[in-house]
């Protein structure tokens, strides 16, 4: 079994030894991987819909790896008890839903070492979450697999982490007086704006041209919030554009 290259830089973000559940965990392909390869001793398969449900369990099952693996239907952290686990990983969806799902099972995060998230969108959603319940963002990864661009965030409880979120977040100045700020740290990704690659770069100039097709439609309204909005989103990009011509690209 072979994983994307998505799940694979997941996977080896997995401290070894782990106590892992996978939420939305699809086929099981990162509980089975994990288990195999020793990154995890234990691991909870996840997933709240009948089809994923059937094609886990076939998954653990074909893969001889019942006794370690579990694999359990429900919504999000529902299917742990707090203290079950020690890494989460959640891969796949939106960035909102993966703070939403994060909500609702706070009870179960207070043992939780390791947070590996994977949002498709949303990214700044989700980090300013972790922000503000005191996860400190660790490590960052971004990686471009069949014409998409992933981002995966790993998070640690402020209590372990090494360094503080002040630090993470922390204004930087660039060349010509332009400023890194907290807000574009938590919208770029504060790691990712140090070592910016040309997938980085890529991501950011679609971004943009996403804000002014958003702008364009906003001016058509004569409503003054939609002005104001317009006028915010024209800020951003205008932000946007000063730190892409201020970072260095970094070759990889």
């Amino acid at each position: 079994m072979k994983l994307s290259n998505r799940l694979q830089r997941i996977h080896d973000q997995i401290p070894e030894g782990s106590r892992l559940a996978d939420i939305g965990s699809d086929h099981a392909l990162l509980p089975v991987a994990a288990v195999r390869s020793g990154k995890a001793v234990t691991a909870i398969a996840g997933e709240v819909n009948p089809g994923p449900y059937e094609a886990a369990r076939k998954q653990v099952s074909d893969a001889g790896l019942k006794e370690q693996i579990t694999v359990r239907r429900g919504d999000g952290l529902d299917i742990i008890s707090a203290g079950e686990v020690d890494v989460i990983t959640i891969a796949g969806m939106g960035g909102a839903l993966i703070a939403s799902i994060l909500d609702r099972g706070l009870s179960k995060l207070d043992e939780v070492k390791l947070l590996i998230l994977q949002p498709n969108v949303g990214e700044d959603i989700l980090r300013r979450w972790l922000l503000e319940h005191h996860w400190v963002v660790v490590a960052e990864q971004l990686l471009e697999e069949d014409g998409k661009v992933y981002e995966i965030v790993t998070a640690m409880p402020k209590e372990l982490s090494p360094i503080a979120n002040e630090e993470v977040y922390r204004a930087r100045p660039l060349e010509g007086g332009v400023v890194l700020t907290s807000d574009l740290l938590l919208r770029m990704g504060p790691y990712l704006t140090d070592r910016p690659t040309d997938v980085f770069f890529a991501k950011w100039e679609s971004e943009i041209v996403k804000l002014q097709s958003v702008v364009q439609s906003i001016s058509k309204s004569d409503q003054e919030s939609s002005r104001d909005k317009a006028a915010e989103v024209e800020r951003l990009i205008v932000n946007l554009k000063e730190v892409l011509s201020c970072l260095p690209k970094v070759k990889l």
